[in-house]
């Protein structure tokens, strides 16, 4: 088997996988044109504010576009990068918020190391880090990240393919 996509290794959820180099092509192949359909879901910790210091509304939608590159000083770290940066784009959807806590749903439109979890801390991003996240926020009992859906082309049939394992969480 090899392995077509990756995740960080504390996120739980889907991964996958392929049996044979061909199909492993194909689907690498949609995960370059974007085709491939991701959703994750996550806890942050605390609640997303707008600029008036307002808690945003479930079902609040929005977009966030911050070009990540690794940060020389600080590995495993990435870093916001205006210059050097490559594009990172993140669709988002609260699903719940409450004080302590967001409950949100992350669709990566690019694919680069931690983005969500820039995404998520950064003050231009949410600034409201993943709970759990070590790197980005503070220690907890695990990384409140899941990957909960995938979509895509199944490579021999071309029939779409969709996945989903909820999160335990």
């Amino acid at each position: 088997p090899m392995i077509v996509h990756r995740l960080d290794m504390a996120t739980s959820g889907l991964l996958l996988v392929a049996k044979t180099k061909e199909v492993h092509q194909h689907l690498q192949a949609q995960f370059a044109s974007r085709s491939i359909k991701k959703r994750y879901v996550a806890v942050l910790d605390g609640a997303i504010a707008t600029v008036e210091k307002t808690a945003l509304p479930p079902g609040r939608t929005g977009r966030i576009e911050l070009p990540l590159c690794p940060n020389p000083l600080d590995r495993p770290c990435q870093s916001v990068d205006e210059e050097h940066g490559k594009e990172a784009i993140t669709e988002y959807q609260i699903i719940t918020n409450s004080e302590k806590h967001t409950r949100i749903a992350f669709c990566p439109l690019t694919g680069r190391t931690h983005q969500l979890r820039v995404h998520a801390a950064h003050p231009k991003g949410l600034n409201c880090p993943i709970l759990g996240d070590e790197l980005y926020g503070k220690k907890a009992d695990r990384l409140y990240l899941h990957a909960e859906y995938i979509e895509f082309r199944h490579p021999i049939y071309g029939d779409i393919i969709c996945i989903q394992k909820e999160p335990d969480f």
